[in-house]
């Protein structure tokens, strides 16, 4: 990124938006301190169903994630977080991993706990977990759960996130009264066991991996579930795990409406929970569910630091951590559109029911080429200009495969 170009597109847009009176520097202030937690199983090489695919130089512990964690942050100054995946990265030693991750400047957000397949553990989860049948199975997963506060607690985490592959794949195979109830029970349990200064983000799905129903299948069920849980239990939003063409940007309306907005897996879909980068397919859809959270802090609905911002996803054709620069990259530039929405006219343009006003507003916003107030922030917070080109320039990727080998393994996955 030549120094001169940026240095001009940056005036010229600023200019642009003095004319609209908005400051470029409070936006570019706001810009910095939106920060995005990576997620520990997105270091290495994702995968499908049917397979996956190495790209060399993996992290291979969890260790050497919270170095890859670093330096994304240290290019993109977009992320100062991780959310851990328990039993995929159990800390060996937690002191250590704390300290290493603070030398990084990478704090731990949620915690994920898994249940939604066996590890080794004395029973199996083929039938379920926190909904099975079994009260035995039942109270496994339940324990698991803790286990991972008390991981979570030694980390200075603030949070456990719990998603379910809890559900059945054919008519009768399971009671879909008593399986919600086993699974309220059980959370209520686990619930029981998180400090007080926590929040359980409980997380939802239509489909997959069971194809006939899912215990929580959508936010209404979630939200319900929370509701019977506690104050500090709140529906977590995860951008592929909706049906196709659902209206997300109203789901999150609603939900902070409620207060009971969690926080965001970001990913994108084009056809179901295809898990692939987001703002890859729907960009659009992306910056208006930001036009609703901005919304909403804005008229004090539910408040902007309660909401947490996490990245879930994890493609097997590219390299991660290309693919976290550039998604990084779509979540800050989306939020920075959305900023620069005139609230005041959407809001005239919605009371007098003018349509094409309001639809012009948010398309001025959106159509606004952002990216000189994205690399300002990160420039000035002492990132890389472009992040991509850098790593691609330094040949990132060749020097982690001399380091870790070309037949390195992400742990934990």
């Amino acid at each position: 990124m030549n120094t001169d170009f940026h240095a001009r597109s940056f005036s010229l847009l600023s200019e642009q938006l003095g004319a609209k009176g908005i400051k470029a520097a409070e936006l570019v202030s706001q810009i910095s301190a939106f920060q995005i937690a990576v997620p520990s199983w997105a270091l290495g090489a994702g995968g499908t169903r049917f397979g996956r695919f190495s790209i060399g130089g993996e992290p291979r512990n969890l260790e050497e994630k919270l170095e890859d964690i670093g330096l994304l942050s240290k290019l993109t100054k977009r992320t100062d977080a991780v959310s851990l995946h328990i039993p995929w990265d159990i800390p060996q030693d937690a002191q250590a991993v704390k300290q290493k991750a603070a030398s990084l400047g990478i704090s731990f957000d949620a915690m994920n706990s898994n249940t939604f397949q066996d590890y080794g553990q004395p029973l199996s989860y083929k039938m379920g977990s926190l909904s099975n049948s079994d009260s035995a199975v039942r109270a496994q997963a339940v324990e698991h759960n803790l286990q991972v506060i008390e991981i979570g607690k030694s980390l200075g985490s603030k949070g456990l996130t719990v998603w379910l592959a809890d559900g059945s794949n054919f008519p009768g195979q399971a009671h879909f009264r008593k399986a919600l109830q086993w699974t309220t029970e059980s959370l209520k349990e686990i619930y029981a066991g998180i400090p007080h200064d926590w929040k359980l983000l409980l997380e939802y799905k239509p489909y997959e991996p069971n194809f006939y129903h899912t215990v929580i299948p959508d936010w209404g069920t979630s939200a319900l579930i929370c509701r019977q849980l506690g104050d500090r239990a709140k529906v977590l939003v995860d951008l592929g795990h909706h049906l196709p063409n659902t209206n997300i940007e109203q789901i999150v309306a609603t939900l902070m409406h409620q207060n009971l907005l969690a926080g965001f897996h970001f990913n994108d879909s084009k056809y179901g929970d295809d898990d692939l980068s987001t703002g890859s397919v729907k960009p659009y859809q992306l910056f208006l569910i930001f036009c609703e959270l901005i919304g909403g802090a804005a008229e004090g609905v539910q408040a902007w630091d309660s909401i947490s911002w996490m990245i879930d996803a994890s493609h097997n054709t590219k390299d991660p951590l290309e693919d976290l620069i550039q998604v990084l990259e779509a979540i800050s530039q989306a939020f920075a559109k959305a900023l620069l929405v005139d609230r005041e006219k959407l809001t005239q343009c919605q009371n007098e029911g003018d349509v094409v006003g309001a639809q012009e507003v948010l398309q001025e916003a959106f159509l606004t080429d952002v990216r000189p107030l994205v690399r300002e922030a990160r420039i000035q917070s002492g990132g890389e200009a472009a992040p991509l080109d850098f790593y691609r320039r330094e040949k990132i990727r060749e020097k982690l495969i001399a380091q870790r080998g070309k037949d390195s393994h992400a742990s934990g996955l």
